[in-house]
């Protein structure tokens, strides 16, 4: 039976890499501008090339960007929205959890 993923390890991986107004911008970059290499966003952030590689490999390891390799040795990354997901999915399930406590302790405070 296949093990299922720690979604509450995955949404901690996924805050930690946006937690980072960098890794925010790269992840924007791609969004907008497709899969890039290091170098390609670079030209377009104010962020030196290696930063960016640093930056790559977190989100790499948070499963944000998947890496493919292209022409000449050169890796393109491309956004992956799965373990965003999961991270909109454990919120989600955060919220309902404290809209129920909520609603219980506003109607408490009605009944007192």
């Amino acid at each position: 039976m296949p093990q299922q993923p720690d979604v509450e390890a995955i949404a901690e991986q996924v805050f930690v890499a946006l937690a980072d107004p960098s890794r925010r911008g790269i992840l924007a970059a791609l969004a907008q501008g497709g899969p890039a290499t290091a170098t390609d966003l670079a030209d377009r952030l104010p962020i030196t090339r290696q930063a960016i590689a640093k930056h790559l490999g977190l989100l790499a390891e948070a499963g944000l960007v998947t890496a493919e390799p292209g022409e000449r040795r050169r890796v393109r990354y491309r956004l992956s929205s799965a373990p965003m997901r999961v991270a909109q999915q454990f919120l989600a399930a955060l919220a309902r959890d404290w809209d129920g406590r909520l609603d219980a302790l506003s109607e408490h405070l009605k009944q007192s």
